[in-house]
């Protein structure tokens, strides 16, 4: 992501300088997460969301039916779940709509809304935690790498290609599916 004049180098969590910790449900908890290339849209489509709405990534994992994300928060946290949200649904709603995946567009159909959408890839409610301590940033980082584990889908978190345990642990692939701003991190000596 190119650097702006809005944009600091470097990020230290703090009172003044909060990380998010989101958390997202798919419609209903369904399982739309299933495959990789779905996974991989989703991936793409949340880089996209970093860069148009010019917020971090510091962790993240995909479920079957929902999503973690830890992300700075540089103007308010409704502004990076509407990115987020916004363009991961619009993004896998087209895969659907492109492969004509009708009985999938139907669990997700809802009532009319403002703008004549048809479909919502998430939940209405939204859960988001500010952080203002590197402490729970770790926690966080470590509770999300280990869903995965929990979930019964891996024995270790490295083992999961849809989260960023590995580029946290030095082990990042050369296809990771998404890159972090774990660089952009800068820690307070001793802590």
């Amino acid at each position: 992501m190119p650097l702006d004049k809005m944009t600091p180098e470097k990020f230290q969590v703090s009172r003044d300088c909060r990380a998010l910790y989101i958390s997202v449900v798919t419609k209903d908890r369904l399982p739309v997460f299933r495959t990789d290339t779905i996974k991989t849209i989703a991936c793409q489509a949340l880089d996209e969301a970093r860069n148009s709405g010019e917020f971090l990534i510091f962790a993240y994992v995909i479920m079957l039916d929902h999503m973690h994300l830890l992300t700075d928060c540089p103007t308010t946290s409704a502004d990076v779940l509407r990115y987020m949200k916004g363009i991961t649904g619009r993004r896998v709603i087209d895969y659907l709509k492109d492969q004509k995946y009708e009985s999938s567009l139907a669990k997700l159909r809802h009532q009319d809304w403002k703008r004549e959408h048809k479909y919502s890839l998430w939940q209405q409610e939204k859960n988001v935690f500010s952080i203002f301590s590197e402490a729970v940033f770790m926690e966080k980082v470590n509770y999300i790498h280990l869903n995965p584990v929990r979930a019964g889908l891996v024995e270790r978190a490295i083992d999961y290609r849809w989260s960023s345990a590995r580029i946290w642990q030095g082990w990042a692939a050369e296809d990771e599916p998404l890159r972090m701003d774990i660089d952009r991190i800068q820690w307070r000596r001793g802590a």
